[in-house]
């Protein structure tokens, strides 16, 4: 199915007026279901054999006894046949079938063929494929089949396929429907009919059009109209396939295809609704709902329409168009019968040689081969040369499409890599053979012309007619033929049979007879199927679903989902994930992602970042009569903002208006001079900081305003103020358009800035019910998943067993339950019998720990997998149902109240929808919302002596008591490049740092500290030697320093006192300055530092700390002048993280403090994890991470000239950081894998390290109006 450019498949919501069409016999108040066989003669029926007289077709009427009870043919095999004459075209809605009466004879499965003619038989189709109807099990039981596709036909065939293993082929039956009748009109490929309109230069805002055609041309127009200003609309045959084509306005261009081989000559039904610019586009039952282009609603048209072609004046359009040749009946356009108009000479039809209103049908008599057959004629013998001729269509690039034994040597025609080949080979001579080939593409399912002639020295191929691009040779060859040619397979033990149709075979340039051939008295065949192709296009609709390529052969099709953003046999799963939130517990780390909202749904994926910059405008000469208006675009579309604020637990857009006198909403009682549209296109005369239908702005609410009598600063008309605050009411979020209306006085101005959209949190990935009882359970409507479905979910318990969730039909089923302690089962059955996939756990699943579930069916396959590892995928069969259909209640939590589930189930999404399972549970008994005990599964991620915390939907990592951040107490920090940071340990700055969130930042140490115990941990890389790491100085000569001397060595330096020099520990005497991580931890009580000790005569007490330097020293007082002269300067240049001294995080402090923390630093200060030990868990490579980007990609972009906002999601995603054991008094190092092999430091970290994208930082622009 193609859809235009820029146009959204949309479900109508508008009804059109019924329109009365003369195609169906009976009004629409009867029902269709009279029957038909019953009251027919004996002649009606006709067969392929009959085994006595007492078996004749006349006596196979349902319920009834005459003669042997019943039709037998004389041969029971795949050849036989019963058929009916219903006098009439009749409209065919059910068959019913019976065993011969009173015997072993019945039929268990068979195919039903319809036709107008007695010829050209097609055969029913349903869901997809030609259909099989299951038959008899005994002689007296009725079987009866409605038919999904109700069909019009006046003869009808029966071929058995499975009969009694008891007895033969035996059949009684019964056809239901009504009778049917229609104007028919013969178009002769030279005649149009023109209907002219009553008013001339229509503007018309409503069509219907309505019409059945049959044709066995591929091309041909079939509607046209046109205006003077351009507009037209255009409804013709393209390569057997429907093209509608539209122009209306300017950049108004609509095309749109549907269907394929049309060109079968068998009735197809089209009906065009359009009301301004939504079109429901059917064709045989199956709609295309799509959305015109351009501006206006109205096609402005000429004065006329054409039925058949294009019409002999007006203006012309792109030339080249073929008039329709065929037949089209029930032709109406908006309520007028064009077909009986026609009939009454009420329309100018003057263009026709013979208008006849009755459908002259041309017979190419077409045979199928199903890939084990063969269709053998007679040749003339002994005769020196071969002219052979035939049309085929196919789906597969290779097959034998004619083989025939030369007297001397073979000749063989066949299909290879969709190009035709002939190859003669004469056995008996040397070097006398013949190879060439022609076309391309030719397994497109399009009827493609065949002709091969050769002769001594000589022989040609052509394809399609083209002699110009006709393929010939002159290699020395004498021919002298066979007696007989094998089209479709036989004879070649190399090539595989041909899969398709063929007509119009011609042989020694004679056309074939082959009702002859039918009949027995010329020729043979094999499992042939005659007077009939049953050609199905399997990518029609394409069942390939986002955009997904279709391929296919005869048996199947393939979808490639390259680029579409979905994965899975029918491009139907995502490879995104739903939120950041999701991407967070995946332990991705800050970055861009695409997320796609609603998951296998309609609405594509998109692009988030994080801390966008705001959008800052300035506007003046605006008042209240004429409004400056700004629009606001986002790169994502409204559906998908929407998507992502209804799932979202909070959402937020800061708004400022920074105005010198100019006027916000006017308050007290005014009217607003500014306003806001949000989602919904309504108006909002609220500001950032209040709340719906409250006129105030954020000072209005908290009552603060510079003068109490308004409530906003602005209305108070001061030369210089502001109002900014949060719009967080999400149903209103985006702001897509303000209008500011109070800037035209003289001196007034106004600065608006528009920040980007923030939202938190996923709703639905915390969204849990808990089944407390076995028969307690949650149900909601019946899940729609015809020919795709997806469900996924969590759950925890501790019991063996239970059903997750279920929804039945009449026979069909869906359900997915816990067999056992160890297996997770998905079945269902969509009419073909029960299908359970089961997977196998080789752990307990009843552990209370969080598992996930995911499962998927649609056409092509079925696929279970359990906690994103363990996986069983079932191919589906390649006939039989593919349908769905489900009529109860989905019940989540038991099945009929049978084997309840006793546990938690959380985050249900069903084809990519969430289901609410908090807020039905809050009203159904034996369940509660919510799930308690998420520590208990997810407690492990917090890390670093993090502490996890429940909350009500999920949890949380405290990091309060670490030298770590981040929503899983593993983000560290760093300085670089000479950067400075100091933290005060004096008591001056104690009362500074409680104004901190106590959460935040770790407090300093007690007042007038002496310490005889210290424990110091970091992690660094650094190349760069010597320099200073840690210092800790006091108001006395002691000191604590860690540094890296001249070689690299690690060395820790005491001066407690007692001592002429400062006591020197060399910690490792390798060279750590290679730009690998390390991590120290360095332990002292009183004298002991683990395996070293402090000499006797210096002191244990560390006196009077005063502050603590990192990365380089600047202080007042005494300082080691060894460190000055050696370390100090340039100072530390590389990386620092996890810095802790006792209760003090000081990199904490420094990075999160805003200036209200005893810390400061000089240089630049950034965060990271670049200094800690690499991670446990190896990332994804850039190659097999589907959510990772590459570098340099660009963020969403504006989309507006006016204005520019970044919708962003607020999310923190970090990766999990390998646990470090504190031992007192140790120290080691860990170096990136593959350290030692890199050819350099920075090498060996690229290796170990994520491919992180660079934050996109757009500046702030301004527009002055």
């Amino acid at each position: 199915m193609e859809t235009p450019a820029g146009t959204g498949l949309k479900l109508l919501l508008w009804i059109l007026s019924h329109i009365s069409i003369s195609q169906a016999a009976s009004p629409s108040s009867q029902k269709c279901d009279e029957a038909l066989v019953t009251p027919l003669p004996h002649n009606a029926f006709t067969s392929s054999s009959v085994f006595t007289s007492g078996y004749a077709p006349g006596y196979a009427k349902l319920n009834k006894r005459g003669g042997a009870g019943g039709w037998s043919p004389l041969d029971s095999d795949h050849y036989q046949w019963l058929q009916v004459d219903l006098g009439s075209r009749k409209q065919v809605t059910a068959i019913a079938t019976q065993g011969r009466y009173s015997s072993s004879d019945w039929t268990t499965r068979y195919r039903l063929l319809y036709s107008d003619t007695g010829r050209n038989w097609k055969p029913y189709h349903q869901d997809g494929n030609i259909w099989a109807f299951a038959g008899n099990s005994n002689t007296e039981s009725v079987v009866r089949h409605d038919l999904q596709n109700p069909t019009v036909a006046r003869y009808l065939r029966i071929i058995p396929l499975d009969w009694s293993e008891e007895g033969r082929i035996g059949l009684r039956f019964e056809i239901f429907g009504c009778p049917y009748w229609a104007d028919v009109i013969n178009f002769d490929g030279q005649g149009v009919i023109s209907y002219r309109f009553k008013m001339k230069k229509m503007k018309i805002l409503k069509d219907v059009i309505a019409l059945k055609f049959k044709t066995s041309e591929s091309e041909g127009v079939i509607l046209h109209g046109e205006g003077q200003q351009g507009d037209y609309i255009t409804l013709e045959l393209r390569k057997g396939r429907l093209l509608l084509n539209q122009y209306g306005s300017i950049l108004g261009h609509t095309s749109v295809t549907s269907g394929s081989l049309l060109d079968d000559h068998h009735w197809h039904s089209i009906v065009i609704e359009r009301y301004r610019r939504n079109v429901n586009f059917t064709l045989d039952q199956h709609t295309q709902h799509f959305r015109t282009n351009g501006e206006f609603d109205h096609l402005d048209l000429d004065y006329e329409l054409t039925f058949g072609g294009m019409p002999y004046s007006g203006k012309p359009v792109s030339g080249g168009r073929r008039n329709f040749k065929g037949c089209m009946e029930s032709i109406n356009y908006n309520g007028e019968n064009i077909t009986d108009l026609a009939r009454r000479k009420k329309l100018d039809s003057s263009s026709f040689r013979n208008l006849t209103f009755s459908c002259v049908d041309t017979h190419t008599f077409p045979v199928f081969f199903n890939g084990t057959s063969f269709l053998q004629l007679p040749g003339r013998r002994d005769h020196n040369m071969v002219s052979v001729g035939f049309q085929f269509r196919t789906w597969n690039p290779t097959g034998l499409l004619l083989f025939s034994s030369l007297a001397d040597g073979m000749l063989e025609l066949a299909l290879n890599d969709g190009k035709v080949t002939a190859h003669i080979n004469v056995t008996q001579q040397k070097n006398m053979r013949v190879d060439i080939a022609s076309g391309s593409g030719l397994n497109d399912g399009e009827w493609h012309d065949v002709r091969f002639l050769a002769k001594e020295n000589f022989a040609m191929l052509t394809i399609d007619g083209d002699e110009a691009s006709a393929v010939r040779t002159n290699s020395p060859v004498q021919i002298t033929t066979g007696s007989t040619y094998h089209f479709g397979g036989k004879a070649s033990p190399v090539q595989r049979s041909f899969q398709g149709c063929m007509q119009l075979i011609q042989v020694d340039d004679q056309l074939a007879d082959l009702t002859a051939v039918e009949q027995g008295r010329m020729g043979a065949f094999e499992n042939v199927s005659l007077d009939m192709c049953a050609i199905i296009d399997r990518c029609m609709p394409n069942q390939c679903e986002h955009g997904g390529r279709c391929s296919q052969t005869w048996d199947g099709f393939t979808c490639t989902c390259d680029g579409t953003g979905y994965t899975g046999a029918t491009c139907h799963t995502s490879v995104y994930e739903q939120s950041c939130e999701a991407y967070k517990h995946l332990g991705r780390s800050s970055d861009s992602y695409w997320i796609d909202p609603d998951g296998s749904g309609p609405l594509g994926p998109f692009k988030v970042i994080c801390n966008m910059t705001a959008t800052q405008t300035a506007v003046t000469g605006s008042s209240r009569e004429r409004r400056t208006v700004l629009q606001l675009n986002y790169s994502a579309s409204m559906e998908q903002v929407t998507a992502i604020t209804n799932s979202a637990e909070h959402c937020e857009q800061h708004v400022a208006y920074a105005c010198r006198m100019s006027r916000l909403l006017n308050t007290p009682d005014g009217t607003p001079y500014t306003w806001w549209v949000g989602r919904g296109n309504e108006k909002h005369f609220y500001w950032g900081g209040s709340v719906p239908g409250i006129q105030k702005c954020a000072c209005g609410i908290e009552r603060n305003c510079t003068d109490s009598k308004y409530y906003c600063n602005c209305d108070a008309d001061q030369k210089q103020w502001d109002d900014s605050g949060l719009l967080v009411y999400k149903d209103h979020l985006p702001v897509s358009q303000v209008a500011v209306g109070d800037t035209n006085r003289p001196g007034s101005e106004a600065k608006l800035t528009v920040g980007p959209l923030r939202c938190y949190g996923d709703r639905s990935y915390w969204n849990a019910a808990s089944f407390n009882t076995p028969s307690s359970y949650l149900h909601f409507s019946t899940f729609q998943g015809e020919t795709s479905a997806d469900i996924s979910f969590y759950f925890k318990t501790s019991a063996p067993y239970g059903v997750f969730l279920e929804n039945l039909g009449n026979t069909d089923f869906i359900r997915l339950e816990l067999k056992s302690p160890t297996v997770v089962s998905f079945s269902f059955d969509v009419g073909n019998g029960p299908v359970e996939l089961n997977v196998y756990s080789p752990t307990l699943l009843n552990d209370d720990q969080w598992h996930r579930v995911s499962a998927e069916r649609n056409t092509k396959e079925a696929i279970l997998q359990l906690d994103q590892k363990y996986k069983e995928v079932r191919p589906a069969p390649t006939q039989g149902h593919t349908r769905l259909e489900l009529y109860s209640q989905l019940y989540v939590g038991a099945a009929g109240g049978q084997k309840g589930f006793l546990g938690c189930i959380r985050s249900l999404k069903m084809n990519g929808m969430a289901l609410d399972l908090e807020e039905r549970a809050n009203v159904t008994p034996g369940v509660k919302p919510g799930c308690s005990g998420h520590c208990t599964s997810f407690g492990m991620y917090c890390r670093n002596g993090g502490k996890c915390v429940e909350k009500y939907n999920g949890y949380s990592c405290d990091c309060s008591t670490t030298a770590y951040d981040g929503p899983f107490c593993s983000k560290g920090q760093y300085a670089y490049a000479g950067t400075l940071v100091k933290y005060n340990l004096v008591p001056e700055v104690v009362a500074a740092a409680s104004s901190l969130d106590e959460k935040s930042v770790i407090h300093n140490l007690p007042v007038e500290t002496n310490l005889t115990h210290e424990d110091l941990t970091f992690s660094f890389s650094t190349s760069t030697s010597p320099s200073l790491l840690v210092y800790i100085s006091s108001k006395t000569q002691d000191y604590m320093a860690v540094v890296l001397r001249q070689n690299g060595s690690l060395q820790l330096r005491y001066n407690l006192g007692g001592l002429r020099e400062p006591f020197s520990i060399d910690i490792d005497q390798r060279n750590l300055a290679n730009g690998q991580p390390h991590t120290v931890n360095i332990s002292r009580v009183e004298r002991d530092i683990e395996v070293y000790t402090l000499p006797e005569a210096s002191d244990t007490q560390f006196t009077l700390v005063k502050s603590l330097f990192l990365g380089k020293v600047f202080e007042t007082g005494y300082i080691d002048p060894v460190l000055i002269e050696k370390y100090n300067t340039p100072g530390f240049v590389g990386c620092l993280s996890r810095v802790q001294f006792n209760s003090i995080a000081p990199l904490k402090a420094a990075l999160r403090s805003r200036g209200s923390a005893p810390v400061s630093h000089q240089g630049k200060l950034v965060e990271s994890n670049c200094g800690a030990s690499p991670l446990t868990i190896p990332p994804m490579s850039a190659a097999t991470d589907p959510w990772h980007l590459d570098a340099g990609e660009n963020a969403l972009k504006s989309l507006s000239i006016i204005a520019v906002v970044i919708f962003t999601i607020l999310c923190t995603l970090v990766f999990l950081i390998r646990y470090m054991f504190r031992h007192k008094g140790t120290y080691h190092t860990n170096e990136a894998k593959g350290g030692e092999s890199s050819e350099s430091a920075d090498a060996a970290i690229m290796g170990t390290e994520p491919n992180f994208t660079e934050t996109i930082d757009e500046s702030k622009k301004e527009w002055f109006i």
